[in-house]
């Protein structure tokens, strides 16, 4: 090998096993499966699939630099990279960070090659040179070359006269000239000065892209005068096309509008007193516990049916907005985050509905800043996107809550950056969400949309994105990925009037990294869960402790002047309705709420100890006589199965009732001075009575009263949903060490120098081939010598492979040996092994 690698291969094979690592960790993708030796690797590297994964993940600077790469000679030396990137004028900024993109593209092998001789991959290169079906960003066109491609020799020699240029004996050395004249900065300013200033315009309107314009059969003078130079050339019947090397010279040299070499500043930046933001965060993370709790209220009984499609109807989440006091995109998300932590989902059932799950019980018994905690773990990670809901995906369908299609790969990512980001600042410190979408936009440009999606280039070098899997334009949908993850933070109370709280900090679970979000993408499950437990840990002293008492008031009302402990909460909320909500609950006493309250078998005097015990004043005259009335009435009633019928001791008030028109759809009829038969259900006969102003209560077959106490209905066992990933898993440390080990030893397998096979000898590359005979005698001797051999071997499956390995011991017709492949060791199968081959001395 000579000390200037000429190909991609040659140059993984000098980097380090930490270089290897990186390359694998920067692209996952490479390692499924592991490549057998660098070859395989630097094979799957320059795969198109491979090299759109690397390149939508660099940042707009590296992108820049790469697309530079792509318009310059192959290879480019540094220098004119540097001047195509910087310009002739120069630029500092650009000349500082330009290094570091290009450590960038050759650390993800998309350029190889010394400095001066920069080369970017083939795939790369074909995904970002400019063409008439994929424009470049840049802005520029084909090069001379390529323009005149197929032009007649005659018409190539009437453009050099045209240009002053002597002419030429063939249309190779006619190019090369043309070209040398516009990218000689002096000859080609000579040049423009003489073209009319119509001309100029021009040149100036396609000068930044996109190139390409229109000319009909019979140009104007100054259109004219331009194609018989060669400034514009023809790039179809009608159109013309502006050349990339008059292109850069009209630019200065520079391949871009704008060099974006720094990230954008996150700015303006408003500071805030650390402990109120952290206050504000804890108040809305306590607003969030009880919003979900107040959901898992709702379905108690059971939800919504699952739609046939799967989610949940408009209407219903209609309902549940209304139930929860909200909007329905915030309804939305709420339920999305109820089924991303498993509190609810589908039960499976036949008529399916949505219900609270078992899990549901335990987080509600978990203290608050626990329950925080397990809502935060599920947040972060989560891929479902209820942003997304109530807009058509790509086939026009609507995208329900809980449904399907709700899952956006990205969200994970741009959710931690952004946090990130907000991190990187002073403790309290925020920023507006345009400035981190700006950052964001920066540092992943491609990111969803791939380089083959580049529309027409804008005066700027923008790109027109691809569309996301909602409709929406894919750089579009990462904004608002963006956006939705820093209003779901503030909601959750993961932020606080714009800014990080502490327990957000400790959320992300390491310190903020300047550029690189590899770290914090490779978090595993276990670690987001050990950080949300210390961001718990410091959330606990900001949340209010629960009171154990109310305040009665006069107008059959209690206030709640904070929130309550769980039981006294569940008591009083059969007990009275809740009027409003907000710092204080306020709590009203109806006669429905009492009767309900007996319904669940307390009785009177019971509710009455039970407000004297809870209350910080006494209990109200109205509010007594209130229970007592109802007590009174409860039960005089006494509702059965007949269908049903109505026993009481007290005839007139059988006899009152049978006189009640109201009373007629229950079609009533005495049976005994006691007792009224009705042709309607118990529960229906018990509403219309209750309707009427009666107080009944049912009864069993035995006469006892039966107690109306609901139950709570729930799923089975549900796993909650997992996120959807974004490619293939991120690998972890172990892996990767393993994985360089295995290519090494495939690699020293494929490339050890071997003693020549007598004939006939197996071709270059193929499998040695020799008798059994010789196989085990070449093998025996190995053992003996303790030499390496290079076998051929075909496993049980038929798949052949070739291995280089250290024979230990030979019986039984098995051969055990040292595998220096797989870095093991292993036994082989005398009849499997086609044939060995001994290798040079140095070899291993």
């Amino acid at each position: 090998m000579t000390d200037t690698p000429r190909t991609l291969a040659e140059e993984l094979r000098t980097r380090t096993d930490s270089g290897l690592v990186g390359l694998l960790r920067t692209r996952p993708d490479l390692l499924n499966p592991v490549p057998g030796d660098v070859t395989q690797l630097a094979t799957r590297a320059g795969t198109r699939a491979s090299v759109v994964r690397a390149v939508e993940r660099l940042d707009r600077f590296v992108l820049q630099t790469a697309e530079a790469l792509a318009v310059a000679p192959d290879p480019c030396p540094y220098g004119t990279l540097a001047a195509l990137m910087a310009g002739d004028a120069g630029d500092a900024a650009v000349a500082a960070e330009l290094p570091r993109a290009v450590a960038a593209l050759r650390a993800q092998a998309l350029v190889w090659g010394p400095d001066d001789r920069l080369r970017l991959v083939r795939t790369a290169r074909e995904l970002l040179t400019p063409s008439a079906a994929h424009p470049s960003p840049t802005g520029l066109g084909p090069t001379v070359a390529e323009a005149t491609a197929g032009m007649s020799p005659g018409r190539l020699q009437e453009i050099l006269a045209a240009a002053g240029l002597p002419t030429t004996h063939d249309p190779v050395s006619a190019v090369a000239a043309l070209t040398a004249l516009f990218s000689d900065r002096a000859r080609m300013a000579a040049l423009l000065d003489t073209a009319p200033a119509e001309s100029v315009a021009v040149l100036d309107k396609l000068l930044w892209g996109p190139p390409y314009g229109g000319v009909t059969d019979r140009p104007a003078p100054h259109l004219q005068w331009l194609l018989d130079r060669g400034l514009l050339l023809p790039a179809g019947a009608r159109n013309v096309v502006l050349p990339r090397e008059a292109a850069l010279h009209l630019r200065g040299g520079r391949a871009h509008h704008t060099p974006e070499p720094l990230p954008p500043a996150l700015a303006p930046a408003t500071e805030r007193d650390p402990q109120l933001v952290d206050n504000a965060a804890a108040s809305q993370a306590f607003t969030a516990l009880a919003t979900v709790e107040e959901l898992l209220k709702e379905w108690d009984l059971g939800g919504p049916p699952v739609l046939r499609a799967g989610g949940l109807s408009v209407r219903d989440l209609k309902r549940t907005a209304t139930a929860l006091d909200t909007t329905e995109q915030l309804a939305a998300f709420w339920l999305e985050l109820a089924y991303a932590a498993g509190l609810i989902a589908s039960d499976g059932e036949a008529d399916e509905r949505y219900a609270a799950t078992p899990s549901a019980e335990e987080w509600l018994q978990l203290p608050d800043h626990q329950r925080w905690a397990v809502l935060a773990a599920a947040w972060l990670p989560a891929t479902r996107t209820p942003g997304v809901v109530g807009t058509a995906d790509a086939k026009g369908r609507a995208l329900a809550a809980l449904g399907p299609h709700l899952d956006r790969s990205p969200a994970p990512e741009v959710r931690r950056r952004a946090l990130t980001l907000l991190a990187g600042l002073p403790p309290g410190t925020s920023v507006p969400a345009a400035a981190v979408r700006a950052r964001l936009r920066w540092e992943r440009p491609l990111r969803g949309a791939g380089p083959g999606t580049r529309a027409a280039a804008a005066p700027a070098g923008g790109t027109v994105p691809a569309a996301g899997a909602d409709g929406a334009p894919a750089e579009d949908l990462r904004a608002r990925l963006a956006q939705w993850a820093l209003a779901e933070a503030e909601l959750l109370g993961v932020t606080g009037r714009g800014a990080l709280s502490a327990h957000g900090r400790a959320l992300l679970g390491s310190e903020p990294e300047a550029a690189d979000t590899t770290a914090a993408e490779t978090a595993t499950a276990a670690e987001t869960d050990a950080a949300a437990a210390r961001a718990a840990a410091l959330l606990a002293p900001l949340l209010p402790e629960p009171l154990d008492h109310v305040l009665l008031q006069a107008d059959l009302t209690a206030v709640a002047p904070g929130p309550l402990r769980r039981p006294l909460a569940e008591a009083l909320g059969v007990l009275a309705d809740i009027e409003s909500k907000g710092g204080a609950t306020v709590y009203r006493f109806t006669p429905a709420s009492v009767r309900r309250a007996l319904d669940a078998g307390r009785s009177a005097a019971e509710l009455q100890e039970f407000l004297s015990t809870h209350s910080r004043t006494p209990v109200p005259q109205p509010l007594a006589y209130l229970i007592d009335d109802v007590a009174r009435r409860h039960g005089q009633l006494r509702i059965g199965a007949a269908a049903a019928y109505v026993r009481c001791d007290d005839d007139a008030l059988l006899a009152e009732i049978l006189a009640d028109r109201r009373a007629a759809p229950l079609r009533l009829r005495r049976l005994a001075p006691t007792v009224l038969a009705a042709q309607t259900s118990p529960e229906q006969l018990l509403d219309g009575l209750r309707a009427m102003g009666y107080a009944p209560a049912a009864e069993s077959a035995a006469g006892d009263v039966l107690i109306a106490r609901t139950d709570s209905y729930r799923t089975p066992p549900r796993t909650a949903p997992g996120p959807v990933p974004d490619g293939p898993p991120p690998p972890d440390r172990t892996l990767l060490e393993a994985a360089v080990r295995a290519i090494r030893a495939g690699d020293l397998a494929a490339t050890a120098e071997r003693k020549p096979v007598p004939a006939p000898a197996a071709a270059a590359g193929a499998l040695p081939r020799t008798t059994s005979a010789e196989t085990l005698a070449t093998v025996q001797a190995a053992v003996l010598t303790q030499s390496a051999l290079w076998i051929g071997y075909v496993n049980a499956d038929g798949a052949a492979s070739q291995r280089v390995i250290a024979p230990v011991r030979v019986e039984g017709g098995f051969v055990t040996a040292y595998d220096h492949t797989a870095d093991e060791v292993r036994t082989y199968p005398l009849h499997r092994i086609t044939g060995v081959a001994e290798l040079a001395d140095d070899a291993v």
